[in-house]
């Protein structure tokens, strides 16, 4: 529908993640996702959610008192009306991310949104669902993200970083590399990175370090 979105959960948080980490956002979760990512820890959004209006969606992140916003899923992309609400949050003046698999083309964004796209590595069963025209739909207000559960995940994503340029294509610390929760240690994920002197940023889930790992709505 091109005037409402199916919404699994709308509340403010710190942003976890990405070059935003620490920072108050404002969080529009969708619901749907086609994937089913091994590590996946918002398996709640698959199916849980109810049919708002942009203009109901946009009261409630007028409420939340940011100027931060993300959307995020879920696959937000899957809904045909999540470029309209990036939209009207721009026009509103809020700073707008999306997080969103390599899976569909992240130019259903409006150029202003910071896309920060997901790009699947083999321990997570979907690297066969990235889409590997969206390397040039990247620009340098865009990141990219890579979800490490493995060593062979990491040699991967090294491999896929400078094939296609990637420090080249986003912006300064804007190649993100995060280990899964639970499977591999930072530290470890940390060494290689140092050893290999890769120019990207390691994070961890900050949510996940402040709050109980599988708290909801933060």
């Amino acid at each position: 529908m091109a005037d409402r979105l199916r919404i699994n959960e709308i509340y403010r948080s710190i942003q976890g993640e990405s070059s935003w980490a620490g920072m108050p956002c404002g969080f529009v979760r969708l619901t749907g996702c086609h994937l089913r990512c091994s590590y996946c820890d918002t398996e709640y959004a698959f199916h849980e959610g109810r049919w708002m209006t942009l203009d109901e969606i946009m009261e409630q992140v007028n409420e939340l008192g940011v100027t931060l916003v993300e959307i995020t899923g879920g696959e937000p992309l899957l809904q045909p009306a999540c470029g309209a609400l990036a939209q009207r949050l721009l026009d509103r003046g809020f700073t707008v991310l999306c997080e969103t698999s390599g899976a569909l083309p992240i130019d259903r964004l409006p150029s202003a949104v910071i896309r920060i796209m997901d790009l699947k590595c083999p321990s997570s069963g979907e690297v066969e669902a990235n889409d590997w025209t969206n390397i040039d739909r990247l620009t340098e207000r865009d990141e990219v993200k890579f979800v490490i559960g493995d060593r062979a995940d990491y040699d991967w994503a090294v491999k896929i970083i400078r094939q296609h340029d990637l420090v080249r294509r986003v912006r300064a610390g804007g190649i993100l590399m995060s280990p899964v929760f639970d499977r591999l240690q930072a530290a470890r994920l940390v060494e290689w990175v140092l050893e290999d002197r890769l120019p990207v940023r390691v994070q961890v889930q900050l949510h996940k370090v402040i709050w109980e790992p599988d708290r909801i709505g933060v």
